[in-house]
């Protein structure tokens, strides 16, 4: 369902203006798997790596377009072209101090804005959309991996830095630990 609703609201420079949410929907599998590339790209990862995990998130997403269980927004511009998104997912999660009643969470991923509107305000506006709809979803926490790019944008909007570490077990493409 496309949101009526303007982005011109929400203090968008003049070059964002007249944009558009809509839902992500099946079709749009290929579309967020190219922003997934293009974002860990712009972060440095190798293509040797980013080649076969492109495939492997297809197919992966896929069913989770499909079912529901990854939903979010693509933001358009006035001709119908994808411009920016944002995916989310609830994920089962144990009981934590930061939701002792819940167990589960909500999860931002593929947080992606075209180079030239980036800084205009869109990624903002995916943010508020998503803790818009984490709220509506009555969740009490939400969780992303910021990348470099993005970490400024979510320490503005009030998002907190947290304690989780990893320690890769196997990488059989490359040695790509980012």
């Amino acid at each position: 369902m496309t949101d009526p609703a303007l982005l011109s609201d929400t203090g968008l420079r003049p070059a964002a203006r007249d944009l558009v949410f809509r839902n992500v929907r099946p079709a749009d599998l290929a579309l967020i798997v190219r922003h997934r590339r293009e974002m860990f790209a712009a972060n440095g990862h190798a293509e040797a790596v980013l080649s076969p995990m492109g495939e492997a998130f297809e197919a992966w997403l896929a069913p989770r377009l499909a079912g529901g269980d990854y939903f979010g927004w693509i933001v358009e511009d006035a001709a119908g072209q994808a411009v920016g998104a944002l995916g989310m997912m609830e994920i089962d999660w144990p009981p934590h101090p930061r939701h002792p009643l819940q167990a589960k969470r909500g999860y931002i991923t593929n947080v992606f804005v075209e180079p030239g509107l980036r800084g205009s305000g869109v990624g903002r506006a995916l943010m508020d959309r998503a803790a818009q709809e984490g709220r509506r979803r009555g969740l009490a926490l939400m969780v992303l991996h910021a990348s470099p790019m993005g970490r400024p944008l979510y320490e503005q909007i009030g998002w907190l830095a947290g304690s989780e570490m990893m320690m890769p077990l196997d990488t059989p493409v490359g040695r790509d630990h980012r």
